[in-house]
C-alpha cells in the first residue's frame, strides 16, 4: 500500500523515510498545491468487514475494525500476524488504562426523539464521544497514529512527538504519549487554559508557550511545530497536511456511526481543522452509509464555507491546485462559545470537501445563536456533558434542517 497526495499525485511508502508529508511540498512551481497525503487503500469493496459482528461497549475499535485500518494493511505486508497486531492494540490500551483508569471502546449511538421533535426534525441520532479516552473523539487519530509507530518501529523510536493544541487534542495526545513513554512537546498559545496546561504537565509532556512573531500570518503555534518537525520531531497531532497517517484512526467513529444508525440521511459535523469531518467521511462511505455530511462551522470563524463556495464555482481539483484562492486565515480574531473550532485555517479543508461531493453534502455556518442554544438543548434533552464546542454540530441541524433522520456527534467533555 502506498500513501498518494491528493495535490500532486506523488506517492510514498508508509514504512519508508517521514511518511508524514509530500515530498514535493516545496518544490518549484508546487508551492500553491494542497499536499496531502491520503491512504491509496481506499476502496469499500477491498474492505473486509469485522469479523466480530456482535457490537456494544466493551468492544475496542481498533480491533474490531483492524482489517480496514491502513496500518493493519501495512502491518500484515510488513509480516505481521493477525494476532500479533492484535495483540499490539491490547497492549497499547492497556497502557492507556495504566495512565487515564479506561481505554478505548466502541462509543454508543442513541435515539433522542424529544430532542428531536424541539430541534424541527424526523429522527435524530446522538453519537456519544464524552466517554472517549481524554473525552473527545482526539484520541483516536493519535492512538491511530500510536500503532503506525509500532508497526514502523525502530524507524521512529527516537524522535521527539509535536503537536499544536490547547485543548482535547493536546489531552489525547499527552495521554497516549504517556503511554507509549515517548517524549511530547505541545505548542500552545500564550492565553492557553491553565487548568488544561496543568494536566498535561501531569502527564509529562514539555509546554511551549508562542507568541505571534510581527508580521506573522498564521497560527504561531502550528508554525512552530511545523519548525520542529522540520528539525526532525515527529508531528502527533490530528491534522492530515502535517501528518497523512492521523486520518486512519479517525475513520474509526464513521464506521461505527454506520452500523449503528444505518438509515441516516445526513450526518452534522463540527468543523474546525477537519480531521474529524474528513475522518468522519470517508468513514461513513467505507461503512455503507449513505448519509449526506453537513459540515458545520460558526459564524465567528468559517473558513471552510469560503472554500466550499470555491469548489462549488471552480471544482475540487482546481481548488487544490490553487489553494491560496480557496484557503487562507480568517482575517478577523475567531470568536464562539464553541473555542473549540476557531482554527483559523481548516487545515484537512480538501479532505472535507472530497467528503461533501462524495456523500452530496454541503456546508452550514451556524449563527452564536444557534450554537449558544444547541448546547442549552443537548443538556435540557440529554445527559450527555459535552461543552459547546462539543454540541456545536447541533448548531447545524438548528440553522438548517433536513427531512428524515440526522446524525450529529457529541465530542467535548465539560472540563471544570
Amino acid at each position: 500500500m502506498l500513501l498518494t497526495c491528493r495535490g500532486c499525485g506523488a506517492t510514498v511508502d508508509p514504512l519508508g523515510l517521514s511518511p508524514w508529508a509530500c515530498p514535493r511540498r516545496d518544490a518549484a512551481g508546487l508551492t500553491d498545491v494542497d499536499h496531502v497525503l491520503v491512504l491509496s487503500r481506499e476502496s469499500v469493496q477491498s474492505v473486509a468487514l469485522p469479523r466480530d459482528r456482535t457490537g456494544g461497549a466493551g468492544v475496542n475499535p481498533f480491533v474490531r475494525y483492524r482489517e480496514r485500518l491502513g496500518s493493519y494493511a501495512a502491518a500484515i505486508e510488513a509480516g505481521w500476524s493477525d494476532a500479533q497486531f492484535v495483540d499490539t492494540v491490547g497492549s497499547l490500551d492497556d497502557a492507556v488504562v495504566a495512565v487515564l483508569g479506561s481505554g478505548f471502546t466502541v462509543t454508543p449511538t442513541t435515539s433522542q426523539p424529544t430532542l428531536a421533535t424541539t430541534v424541527g426534525v424526523d429522527g435524530l441520532w446522538v453519537k456519544d464521544e464524552t466517554g472517549n479516552v481524554s473525552g473527545s473523539h482526539k484520541a483516536r487519530h493519535l492512538f491511530g497514529l500510536a500503532l503506525w509507530l509500532a508497526v514502523r518501529s525502530p524507524a521512529d523510536d527516537d524522535a521527539r512527538l509535536a503537536i499544536a493544541s490547547c485543548g482535547n487534542a493536546a489531552l489525547g495526545a499527552g495521554v497516549i504519549a504517556a503511554a507509549m513513554r515517548r517524549p511530547l512537546d505541545v505548542y500552545v498559545p500564550v492565553w492557553a487554559d491553565e487548568s488544561v496546561v496543568a494536566r498535561l504537565v501531569g502527564l509529562g509532556a514539555n509546554i511551549l508557550r508562542c507568541e505571534r512573531r510581527e508580521g506573522e500570518v498564521g497560527d504561531p503555534c502550528v508554525l512552530r511545530m511545523r519548525e520542529a518537525v522540520a528539525g526532525g520531531s515527529l508531528p502527533f497531532g490530528c491534522q492530515g497536511p502535517d501528518n497523512g497517517l492521523t486520518i486512519d484512526g479517525g475513520r474509526t467513529i464513521g464506521w461505527e456511526l454506520a452500523e449503528q444508525a444505518p438509515g441516516l440521511v445526513a450526518v452534522y459535523v463540527q468543523m474546525g481543522g477537519g480531521a474529524l469531518a474528513s475522518s468522519l467521511a470517508r468513514g461513513l462511505a467505507e461503512g455503507g452509509s449513505d448519509a449526506r455530511v453537513i459540515a458545520v462551522q460558526t459564524e465567528g470563524c468559517a473558513p471552510f464555507d469560503r472554500a466550499w463556495r470555491r469548489v462549488e464555482q471552480v471544482g475540487l481539483d482546481e481548488a487544490v491546485h490553487h489553494r491560496s484562492a480557496a484557503m487562507w486565515p480568517w482575517e478577523s480574531e475567531p470568536t464562539s462559545a464553541a473555542t473549540g473550532i476557531l482554527d483559523d485555517e481548516t487545515y484537512d479543508w480538501a479532505g472535507v470537501a472530497a467528503g461533501l461531493e462524495h456523500s452530496h453534502g454541503t456546508s452550514v455556518v451556524a449563527p452564536e445563536s444557534a450554537v449558544v442554544r444547541a448546547h442549552a438543548l443537548a443538556h435540557e434533552h440529554t445527559t450527555i456533558d459535552a461543552d459547546p464546542t462539543g454540541t456545536a454540530g447541533l448548531a447545524g441541524v438548528l440553522t438548517a434542517a433536513t427531512a428524515g433522520a440526522v446524525g450529529v456527534l457529541f465530542t467535548g467533555l465539560t472540563r471544570r
